[in-house]
């Protein structure tokens, strides 16, 4: 595992990349609120392990990458795109497998469309292009997230047992709560980043909708990864994304949530490396 800070434009983002620069790329864009390190360090390995270079970063606003004051993200979903784009260019790759969870899948699905040449496949993970006609998130679930109010972002111990509880909120019901490894990731996330309070701005973006109103338009192989127990984005979300990219192919998680569980890798890494060899 090599780190590499890359600069642009004045943006730095953060990046770390696993296996062979020689073998396929596959670039893995993180969900809103949350840095690289929720692409597992094992996770990374066993993909790579199976013949990719694998590169994992900081979106803007957590992690390592540059930060904005809170509340006022000067940046837009268009910029976010362009940045997995710049993080190819720093590793001098001309083409990659973009996998995408959550907020990464809106990211990925805008690369599709902005920048086609760039992307070999790409692979939509507990996404959507939330057409109105879709169901919402379960209100319990809004509710319960609501309530997690962080009061003192500098008091490690109250973030994390926030970030504990918004992590059980998100797991499934087939899926066992892996206490003790939420908790360290969780004190990895608060240790290292430069301004944790900067995550939340992810709720202020803006730019998705002249994309996302596109999505049927995608003309590059398409993956999509969903959970059928997904409480922030539900299972219908997925099935939808295949209907209107051509030739898009469904995986179902039984039981999962809004989550990479330790429980999914195997099925997860077998269809990504899977699908990214089947051109």
């Amino acid at each position: 595992m090599t780190e590499k800070i890359i600069s642009f434009n004045d943006i730095h983002i953060c990046t770390e990349s696993f296996g062979d620069i020689n073998n396929p790329t596959i670039l893995l864009i993180m969900g809103a609120t949350a840095s690289m390190i929720y692409w597992e360090e094992e996770f990374c390995k066993r993909l790579s392990d199976q013949g990719f270079h694998v590169i994992r970063y900081d979106n803007r606003d957590v992690g390592k990458s540059i930060t904005y004051k809170y509340g006022h993200p000067e940046y837009t979903f268009e910029d976010l795109a362009d940045d997995a784009i710049q993080v190819l260019d720093a590793y001098k790759v001309d083409k990659a497998h973009i996998v995408g969870m959550s907020m990464g899948g809106i990211i990925t699905q805008i690369i599709a469309l902005k920048h086609p040449s760039r992307a070999l496949t790409i692979s939509l993970i507990m996404t959507s292009n939330f057409d109105s006609s879709l169901p919402r998130k379960d209100s319990k679930v809004t509710e319960a997230l609501g309530e997690l109010k962080i009061t003192n972002w500098q008091n490690r111990d109250e973030v994390i047992e926030s970030f504990m509880k918004k992590s059980k909120v998100l797991t499934g019901s087939k899926r066992v709560f892996a206490e003790e490894k939420i908790r360290r990731l969780n004190e990895e996330e608060f240790d290292r980043a430069s301004n944790l309070q900067s995550r939340e701005n992810h709720g202020f973006i803006r730019g998705w909708g002249l994309y996302l109103s596109r999505t049927c338009e995608i003309n590059v192989p398409t993956l999509v990864i969903h959970g059928t127990d997904d409480p922030i984005i539900p299972y219908e979300h997925g099935v939808h994304l295949t209907k209107i990219i051509s030739n898009a192919v469904l995986v179902t998680l039984d039981g999962a949530g809004h989550e990479l569980h330790n429980n999914d890798w195997d099925n997860i890494i077998d269809a990504l490396s899977k699908h990214a060899v089947s051109l």
